[in-house]
């Protein structure tokens, strides 16, 4: 019986698990210390680093690397692509080293897999509904500006996920369905309008606009980001990360960790309570404008991520939307399986895989 290797790298973390069959046989989250990191210029420069490490506990654990067929990797910020599998070749191994949408620890996915795959006795590195998957209608990609066009970079993994296991649990198919599908992560929030199988308009939820989350500042008024860009406190680096790593909470509260702020609440801090509000009421918001994508005809919604677990989060959120359309809460969010399944695809010879070019 054939094994999956799933590899999540993440910022700070690199999340690896061996499945065989749909079962999990190994599960193991790699914590990178900020000194280590500091000593790589950029992202991509960590690949020999964080692959030494996934093998020495590949070897250390006993897991029998002849077994290995798959390696499933999170995908990075390639170029826009359709949803669906893609085997990793020399052309998105380029695009994932010069960061051609932009700058990530999930662009070393492909490149970690690969360069593991290649160590392996048969195996072959894949991606699955990468957060550059776009589906969106031309009229989403109007922005107000002509130099400018709306682009698609959120959560499709999760996305797809559950809406075909929302889909399946009602006897429905996906396609046949018109949801509004809610990813609020550690890092970005992404809302999307799902019809015919498709997302045909979501957030841009990397660095460009919607919610507010624990360490993005989503959208801002344009006229005042320019003023920052130009005040000469920031370089255009400084600027980027100021918006996708220490804005939202972070900025706000100065944690973002999700079990200090729910704790900070649950103490009457007016402050904490008062900045998770107003990401609720924008995460809101977001859904509305999506019902209005739909036509205001939506199946449903549906809400994913661990903070969902909170109940004052969770109740603000749902009074606000729950006369939108039924809503269905998934607090549970788990990418390695949802990587997984995908794998299991493409050994029983159930999955097209798809060529990036």
């Amino acid at each position: 019986m054939k094994s999956i290797l799933v590899i999540y790298p993440e910022p700070d973390i690199t999340k690896i698990a061996v499945y065989r069959n749909t079962s999990l046989i190994f599960l193991k989250s790699i914590r990178h210390k900020p000194e280590d990191l500091a000593a790589y210029a950029d992202v991509t420069d960590q690949l020999d680093y964080r692959t030494g490490l996934i093998m020495e506990e590949l070897v250390n654990n006993q897991i029998e690397l002849s077994e290995i067929a798959v390696v499933m990797a999170r995908g990075g910020l390639i170029k826009p692509l359709r949803s669906g599998i893609y085997k990793v070749n020399e052309t998105m191994k380029h695009d994932l080293r010069v960061g051609v949408m932009g700058r990530h620890a999930t662009n070393l996915g492909g490149l970690i897999g690969d360069k593991i795959a290649a160590l392996l006795p048969d195996a072959s590195a894949y991606l699955a509904d990468p957060v550059v998957v776009d589906e969106l209608e031309p009229i989403a990609r109007v922005s107000g500006l002509p130099q400018i066009e709306r682009t698609s970079v959120f959560h499709a993994l999760n996305h797809k996920n559950v809406s075909r296991e929302y889909a399946a649990s009602i006897n429905r198919k996906y396609e046949d369905l018109k949801l509004i599908v809610v990813y609020i992560g550690s890092g970005g929030v992404s809302v999307g309008a799902h019809s015919g199988g498709k997302v045909i308009d979501v957030n841009q939820a990397f660095d460009g606009d919607g919610p507010f989350s624990m360490t993005r500042a989503g959208s801002l008024p344009v006229g005042q980001v320019i003023d920052l860009c130009f005040s000469g406190k920031y370089s255009r680096e400084e600027m980027r990360r100021l918006i996708t790593e220490q804005g939202g909470i972070l900025g706000y509260l100065g944690t973002k960790s999700l079990g200090q702020v729910l704790a900070m609440v649950d103490e009457g801090d007016e402050q904490a309570t008062f900045i998770l509000d107003a990401m609720v009421y924008q995460i809101a918001k977001e859904i509305g404008a999506m019902a209005t994508v739909l036509e205001g005809n939506v199946d449903a919604i549906l809400v994913m991520g661990a903070i969902m677990n909170s109940r004052f989060f969770s109740k603000q959120l749902l009074r606000r939307i729950e006369k939108i359309a039924p809503v269905s809460v998934y607090p549970i969010v788990n990418d390695l399986d949802s990587l997984a399944m995908n794998g299991v695809n493409i050994i029983r010879g159930e999955a097209e895989i798809l060529e990036y070019k």
